[in-house]
């Protein structure tokens, strides 16, 4: 009897969960880690299998998903690979998800065009692709202040004080072609007000509560981390000295201007996610600004 939705039957506590992807399965990792999250005590034994495009290759996942059943979220371009999918899962009565499917139809059918059904397509070495991994160069180059000439070019510069997420968040968005540099924040240590200042850049400021910095800066002392900045450690982990380090930050970005994103409670992608929406106002603003700017000019 083929799967269904409507099926009754007991809800396990425990399962597998095959993911299978004719690409890298890049996408398919972050939509289960995503979904997964939505079900508190559910133990899940993740099976991947990326790259598989030959029929040889398909039939050895099947092999393993017939040892242990358990729904198969899958990326097959193919439509001889996806039906085989299809098959042996109504056989096991486990669902079978295609994740990109009903996006592609969709877009296709208003597109008026068929997708061109090539694997990992999404990863063709083209000018994207070049652009991500001069980002992320760009990020490691300008990260925690380590040079300040070449700022101009950078695209967003994140300004915080320490452990407010700024090398993570760089690289996050370096993933997505964005220049990204950081500028830390750190007492008695001025940053020229000359890189402050850039006209190019976005400036963010990163700021978090002192309590959560405190309790990242005691593990990272724990750890034993070390750090050339860290010149007085007790201050770098007194409350009331932290209380002051951001009042100081929230200062400067008062003083400049500049959007600030508290981090304390935000996941790197949810701080990410609102740079990139921030940039994205930002170059519909000089869009607007360069039309009106014409509009005048003709008249």
């Amino acid at each position: 009897m083929p799967y269904s939705d409507k099926t009754k039957r007991p809800g396990p506590k425990e399962f597998y969960l095959h993911l299978v992807s004719d690409a890298s399965g890049e996408t398919l990792l972050g939509i289960s880690h995503a979904v997964l999250a939505q079900f508190a005590g559910i133990k899940v034994h993740q099976q991947f299998w990326p790259l598989i495009r030959s029929d040889a290759q398909l039939e050895r996942v099947i092999e393993q998903i017939v040892k242990k059943p358990g729904p198969v979220i899958y990326t097959l371009m193919s439509d001889k690979m996806r039906n085989r999918i299809v098959d042996v899962c109504e056989e096991l009565e486990v669902p079978s998800i295609p994740i990109l499917a009903p996006i592609i139809n969709s877009l296709s059918s208003y597109l008026g065009i068929p997708a061109a059904g090539v694997p990992g397509l999404q990863h063709a070495l083209d000018q994207e692709y070049f652009k991500r991994v001069e980002a992320m160069e760009f990020a490691m180059r300008y990260d925690d202040g380590q040079s300040l000439d070449g700022l101009k070019t950078a695209k967003v510069i994140l300004v915080g004080v320490s452990r407010t997420s700024k090398t993570p968040t760089s690289i996050y968005l370096a993933r997505s072609g964005v220049r990204t540099a950081n500028v830390p924040l750190v007492p008695n240590v001025p940053v020229p007000e000359e890189y402050l200042t850039l006209e190019k850049p976005l400036y963010i400021g990163l700021t978090a509560s002192p309590q959560h910095l405190c309790s990242l800066r005691h593990n990272r002392i724990k750890a034993g981390e070390r750090h050339a900045m860290i010149v007085n450690q007790n201050a770098y982990i007194d409350e009331d000295a932290v209380k002051e380090e951001v009042r100081a930050a929230r200062r400067i970005f008062t003083d400049h201007g500049w959007p600030v994103i508290d981090v304390t409670k935000r996941s790197i992608e949810e701080t990410a996610a609102e740079i990139l929406s921030l940039l994205q106002t930002r170059r519909e603003e000089k869009k607007d600004s360069k039309a009106a700017l014409k509009e005048e000019e003709g008249l």
